[in-house]
């Protein structure tokens, strides 16, 4: 059972959210937040597996909460929910730590999807949003791992910016899934990445890919 925290200033997307997770059999609400200063107590208590992060609440805003999060010794993932995908707010969640997001007009079927593909870690939400994000910002001059990384690790680096999974990720390199597997542990622990976001925004700000 897959536990999920929701925070969102407004009472009736935390309704809807709840209603929508708890629908499933592998999933449950155990907490609710109204604004990012409560997350950090809800999480620490119930130590949910998922949180669903606004981006934009009025005290502590979903960027802060995430640094929060992100810096406890068995961080939650957290996607972050918005309004609008090409918002400035959902790459600095990003950056922050968050390990993918939301819009606020998400099928519900997606919802759940996302929330289960973040729990595994296994590919990258919403891959296209995320490098048109990126090709706004300037790249940054050196990003620590980089030219640590193996000609197959780069491979595979590329091939997570497109959203592959690890299975998809093995039949393009004609390998086998534990082997990409292990290319992808190496490709976090050589960039300091806590996951596949995190090691895609690296791949783009260093310009070892570039977002255009």
């Amino acid at each position: 059972m897959l536990k999920v925290v929701i925070a969102d200033d407004e009472d009736l997307i935390r309704t809807g959210l709840r209603i929508i997770v708890d629908s499933e059999q592998d999933l449950t609400v155990v907490g609710e937040a109204a604004d990012g200063a409560e997350v950090l107590p809800v999480v620490r208590r119930e130590r949910p597996d998922v949180v669903l992060m606004d981006v934009r609440m009025p005290r502590v805003d979903g960027i802060q909460a995430t640094r929060q999060l992100v810096a406890l010794p068995e961080p939650p993932k957290v996607l972050v929910v918005t309004t609008f995908e090409n918002d400035d707010y959902v790459y600095d969640a990003l950056r922050a730590g968050a390990n993918g997001f939301l819009l606020k007009r998400t099928r519900p079927d997606d919802l759940v999807r996302a929330i289960r593909v973040v729990a595994a870690n296994d590919t990258l939400l919403f891959p296209a949003a995320i490098r048109e994000l990126a090709a706004r910002r300037r790249p940054a001059t050196e990003v620590p791992g980089i030219g640590r990384l193996t000609g197959r690790e780069g491979d595979v680096l590329r091939l997570m910016t497109r959203g592959l999974s690890n299975g998809e990720i093995a039949a393009e390199l004609v390998v086998s899934q534990e082997t990409v597997k292990t290319h992808v542990g190496n490709v976090l622990t050589k960039l300091g990445a806590r996951d596949r976001t995190q090691a895609v925004i690296a791949a783009y700000e260093s310009g070892f890919v570039s977002p255009g």
